[in-house]
């Protein structure tokens, strides 16, 4: 388990999101409509 971490912290980087980027997967996410059939998942975007 420890091997997933890094050991050294200096490299991360935070990455921040354009609002412009957060407000367009939110649009999508509203959109986007599940339907289970008969054990099949089909996915819809409702724009």
């Amino acid at each position: 388990m420890e091997k997933i971490y890094l050991k050294d912290k200096n490299k991360c980087t935070i990455v921040k999101a354009k609002p412009e980027t957060i407000e367009f997967l939110l649009a999508f996410s509203k959109s986007l409509q599940l339907t289970e059939v008969k054990g099949l998942q089909f996915e819809s975007n409702l724009n």
